[in-house]
């Protein structure tokens, strides 16, 4: 915008100035002074109308740059709105991430077609403003490659204390699948073919040597109660005597038989262990595998007995 230059004013203008005499009245004189103070008065009015015009050029320019900016930001405001109002389109449960991705390459495409298209617009052409914009965005730009090269640091920390685990896992799993190879080839040299025949001529002699270890024990088990348990001698108690109007004599048995019959009856009928106790039980006897536990009264009837379920 043009502006005319300040008048500068030289020593002739003051001395004009100075040389017009202040009392004179003829006419030369008065409009001599006249002319000379509207030419002062021009002079400072062009010089003030020089700087104002200067103070408007400056707030104009800012005031554009401000108006400016509103009208991008304006428009920034107008694609977000336009944006969050289009409708949400459903995806198909079927291959969900194919269609994402197809989506995806579509708005991108999009997007990078309508950035060839536009030209790049320029905000000011004020080089310290635009020195500013850019000094501002190479921070940022270097701030988040700073943070960006935190994470990919990050990352392949992580990534080799990955590798090494796994590759220790490796290690422990390959030398398992060397050791059970090995004991599979062991099985494979000692496998024995199974027979049936062979089966049950095993389990027969184990029977036959269980059955032989029984009568060994009962055999066992009788010499001690013959030895140490005895019948009465026949000198007065050898023989019990019933005592009823006939006055029979009874055949007492021993205490081994006692232990027979009751093994016998809890084996062949475990529903009904009980054994009925007749004159031929000795009664120091009975009170004995009672005293000791070894045999049991019915609740109901002490005339019977049982063996003790020592098994269970």
């Amino acid at each position: 915008m043009g502006t005319q230059p300040a008048r500068i004013w030289t020593r002739e203008d003051v001395l004009e100035c100075r040389s017009s005499p202040r009392g004179e009245r003829g006419p030369e004189g008065r409009s001599g002074a006249i002319a000379m103070a509207e030419k002062l008065a021009k002079n400072f009015s062009s010089d003030e109308q020089d700087v104002s015009s200067m103070l408007l050029d400056s707030e104009n320019s800012k005031e554009q740059l401000i108006e400016e900016c509103e009208e991008i930001w304006k428009q920034v405001e107008e694609c977000h709105t336009k944006l969050s109002l289009q409708s949400v389109e459903t995806l198909p449960d079927s291959d969900l991430k194919l269609s994402l991705l197809t989506k995806r390459f579509k708005a991108l495409s999009a997007e990078f077609n309508q950035w060839q298209k536009r030209e790049p617009e320029i905000i000011t052409t004020n080089p310290d403003v635009l020195v500013e914009l850019g000094r501002e965005q190479l921070q940022k730009l270097d701030h988040e490659l700073e943070l960006v090269l935190s994470t990919v640091n990050a990352k392949n920390k992580k990534l080799k204390e990955d590798f090494i685990r796994e590759q220790k896992w490796l290690e422990e799993q390959e030398q398992l699948i060397e050791c059970l190879s090995q004991t599979m080839e062991k099985m494979n040299n000692h496998v024995v073919h199974f027979s049936e025949k062979r089966a049950f001529q095993e389990l027969k002699a184990k029977m036959l040597k269980i059955k032989a270890y029984k009568e060994e024990i009962l055999n066992a088990l009788g010499d001690f109660l013959d030895e140490h348990f005895p019948l009465p001698e026949n000198s007065g108690t050898a023989k019990k005597k019933r005592h009823s109007s006939k006055e029979e004599d009874v055949q007492l048995i021993s205490l081994h038989e006692i232990l027979e019959n009751l093994i016998n009856k809890l084996v062949n009928t475990p529903h009904d262990p009980y054994l009925t106790i007749n004159d031929s039980f000795w009664s120091p006897y009975i009170e004995l595998l009672l005293r000791y536990g070894i045999a049991l009264r019915h609740p109901e009837d002490p005339n019977k007995i049982r063996l003790e379920n020592f098994h269970q």
